[in-house]
């Protein structure tokens, strides 16, 4: 096992309400009681302060889906990373792979998004993974390599001491279908190489996760490998039940 206190993100994308986000925040806190693991869970924006309030002394850390690579001015509809942390905010998604297929984010916004974020004190967890067509043309490592080299050149490897990587496989989100645990153990070492060859011991702190249709079922065999340091989960987030199971695991 890793050496590398686990760590579970939940994001819960466009999913909630105001009464949900309490009764779903109460029963996290409490299921969580004794465990080791650290979370971090990302609400909507509209309910991060809520959250925020709810969170405060538990431990549970909060963490936006998205933001800004502008730090303020006429912008409609961003949120600035001065704002997230202004409302409790530690961490935020950077790169998710709906953020890149939905709305074109570029590896060089993402590359930006990740600089503001870091600059306003936020943790970001950066997003990289491969389509189905791209696994299948055996281009997974590839399109891996890009998408960290593009946040590398612009950041510098020391930057990923205040950060996380997330590997998701677009293929596995939200489809149920998962990678295997060698599957996913072989991009993370190669994430983990691709560190190594400019700070070993940036690359052997740095805490990657595997978000792909990540369910309590098959959680322990993908957290026993050795890169795999956590999990970034969507759908089993939203149930408590299923995310204090993940936790439980990863405990």
């Amino acid at each position: 096992m890793s050496a590398r206190r686990k760590l579970v993100a939940g994001n819960w994308k466009m999913h909630g309400s105001r009464s949900s986000t309490d009764d779903l925040l109460a029963l996290l806190v409490a299921g969580l009681d004794g465990l080791s693991c650290d979370v971090l869970v990302c609400p909507p924006y509209p309910y991060l302060a809520q959250a925020h309030t709810v969170l405060q002394g538990t431990g549970v850390v909060l963490g936006a889906q998205n933001l800004s690579e502008h730090v303020e001015g006429a912008f409609t509809g961003e949120v600035a990373p001065s704002m997230l942390r202004d409302v409790g905010c530690t961490h935020v998604l950077v790169g998710h792979s709906e953020r890149r297929s939905l709305y074109g984010e570029s590896d060089a916004i993402v590359a930006a998004k990740f600089v503001a974020a870091q600059a306003a004190g936020l943790v970001p967890v950066l997003c990289v993974g491969e389509t189905l067509a791209e696994r299948e043309a055996g281009l997974t490592q590839g399109v891996v390599d890009r998408q960290l080299d593009a946040v590398l050149q612009v950041a510098g490897v020391s930057a990923m001491r205040q950060a996380v990587v997330a590997y998701e496989p677009v293929w596995a989100i939200g489809t149920g279908r998962t990678a295997s645990p060698a599957q996913a153990q072989a991009v993370h070492a190669g994430i983990r190489a691709v560190l190594a060859a400019r700070d070993p011991e940036v690359a052997a702190g740095v805490r990657i996760l595997y978000g792909g249709s990540v369910k309590p079922q098959g959680a322990e065999e993908l957290f026993r490998q050795p890169d795999i340091d956590g999990g970034l989960v969507g759908g089993a987030a939203l149930v408590a039940g299923d995310f204090l199971a993940i936790c439980r695991v990863a405990n």
